[in-house]
């Protein structure tokens, strides 16, 4: 059942892996907003079609003039995708309107946002959710102003149960792609049943009598929370390595959300809260986005490329995880200038940090070309470190490591830590990989002197000690369970390409848990 399971969602991550999370964001918002606009003419949303489609070109305006133009005063590669993000969510969450003054309040609060990017930022990553942070400002400027003023504010008008559906199924889509489905999902628990106490205790403090049911069914699908947490608290950039200090962000967020508190005119609800969120964050974070120096190309195989980079500040990740590179260069392909790496090297080696990449093979991406072109002493900038595929403490707990090809690359960086720390744990590694070539990284794995069992179609020769050929079979249950005996006592961890993932997700049915680290490519 787990293993069945595994292999449907590990397909599903495979075929939104060919997006950037980025890309596949801003196509689910533009395909929200054009849902919106036809409900629209049918007056089943609160704006009209001409409310919509004058905020919408204001915020897109705004935004592209601000964000292009501090970008050449920068120096950094121009990038629509964020602004065409920040303006969709925008215009969710600002009230529309066709009133000079309220256009000029959106325009305020598209400045606001483009310009947080740049001055609300620490090490190449922007502390504050962008579209959060407009606006706040125009509210707080609204708030300032003579009530006729017009200015208007955040109005939060996708919290509406017409929306709701689509809302759900395009979040959902999102979430899948980054994984923060389980997060998300604990900030809507949190802040609908926060929500419900707080309306609950009002109508009993004024002595009304209200309608459970319907009080219940207004708050799941009437508030804005979902498209708050799907659309903007789940933004990569703004979130905390680890998945426990993600929960602990969503969390708080769900309770402020929830409950607004009062601040003189305004209350810290909805965006103020993700603020305060993003805050919390970014002080989990603060060696996480750091710039690296290329020191050193390497290719440990005819397909394999590794880059050495050196580590301009301080860095801190654990053995396992992953970081996001980001390679400037014209005209990006539909998944952007960002791509995720598994880190090779262990803890212990910093400040030399090594990723590998495979190459060679399959159409070039316009990523995997930018990155093949950096010369040594060029320096990239590491947007964020992320993930928790990293062994169990306990060290007495016995484990099973599968790596399919590339994906072997998270396993040297723990077997070296391991080696580093000197920590002895009991550790059976399965290589599976398309030819004796592609076993990469061999003399990383053979120091730490784990038994390695081998699958690949031809003889890979003299191996390393502990290292086994398994034949040239085709890996599956059986072959599993005879080179490893005692996987119902171990825990599977795999890593690779979420097709193979999923291929290899039955032969694990056997095994006491599994957790996967997949990826799709450059």
């Amino acid at each position: 059942m787990i293993a069945s399971f595994t292999a449907g969602a590990n397909r599903v991550t495979a075929l939104f892996g060919r997006l950037s999370m980025y890309r596949l964001v801003q196509l689910a918002l533009g395909v929200l907003a054009a849902i919106a606009f036809v409900l629209s003419f049918a007056g089943l949303v609160v704006p009209t079609p001409w409310e919509l489609l004058a905020t919408a070109v204001v915020l897109a305006v705004v935004g592209v003039l601000a964000d292009t133009t501090a970008q050449r005063l920068l120096h950094l590669p121009l990038r629509t995708e964020s602004t065409l993000i920040t303006s969709v969510i925008l215009l969710f969450v600002l009230r529309p309107t066709v009133e000079p003054m309220g256009l000029v309040g959106i325009a305020i609060a598209a400045l606001a946002a483009s310009v947080s990017k740049y001055l609300l930022a620490w090490r190449g990553r922007h502390i504050f959710n962008p579209a959060a942070v407009g606006a706040t400002v125009v509210t707080i400027v609204s708030a300032l102003l003579p009530l006729d003023s017009g200015i208007g504010g955040s109005a939060w008008w996708v919290g509406t149960p017409v929306l709701f559906g689509p809302v759900l199924l395009l979040g959902l889509v999102v979430l899948w792609r980054t994984e923060k489905i389980r997060v998300v999902g604990l900030f809507f628990v949190v802040a609908v049943v926060v929500n419900l106490i707080r309306v609950f205790v009002q109508y009993q403090q004024s002595g009304l009598v209200i309608d459970a049911g319907t009080v219940i069914a207004q708050v799941l699908t009437a508030s804005p929370f979902l498209f708050l947490g799907a659309f903007m608290l789940s933004e990569p950039l703004t979130l905390p390595p680890r998945r426990w200090q993600q929960y602990a962000v969503a969390a708080v967020v769900g309770v402020l959300a929830g409950w607004p508190i009062p601040v003189g005119y305004m209350t810290l609800g909805q965006e103020r809260a993700l603020l305060i969120g993003n805050l919390i964050a970014f002080l989990f974070c603060l060696r996480q986005a750091v710039r690296l120096t290329l020191v050193e190309r390497r290719s440990p195989s005819a397909t394999v490329r590794e880059l050495v980079f050196r580590a301009e500040r301080g860095l801190g990740f654990r053995a396992g995880q992953y970081l996001e590179l980001d390679v400037p260069h014209r005209r990006a392909d539909a998944r952007g200038t960002r791509r995720e790496f598994s880190i090779v090297s262990a803890p212990e080696d910093l400040p030399t940090v090594r990723v590998a990449y495979r190459d060679g093979v399959g159409p070039q991406s316009s990523y995997k070309k930018a990155l093949g072109e950096v010369e040594p002493g060029r320096k990239l900038a590491v947007t964020g470190i992320w993930g928790d595929f990293v062994l169990p403490k306990d060290t007495s707990r016995p484990v099973l490591l599968v790596a399919a090809g590339i994906g072997v690359t998270p396993f040297v960086s723990q077997l070296r830590h391991l080696t580093a720390s000197g920590v002895h744990r009991d550790i059976v590694l399965v290589f599976v990989a398309s030819d004796a070539g592609q076993l990469v990284f061999r003399d990383d794995l053979a120091a730490s002197g784990v038994p390695v069992v081998v699958f690949t179609p031809d003889d890979p020769g003299a191996l390393p000690a502990n290292w086994t050929w398994a034949g040239p079979d085709r890996i599956d249950a059986g072959h599993l369970a005879r080179v490893v005996p005692d996987i119902g006592r171990r825990h599977a961890y795999v890593s690779g390409p979420p097709r193979l993932i999923a291929d290899l997700a039955p032969a694990l049915e056997k095994a006491r848990g599994i957790t996967t680290d997949a990826f799709s490519g450059y």
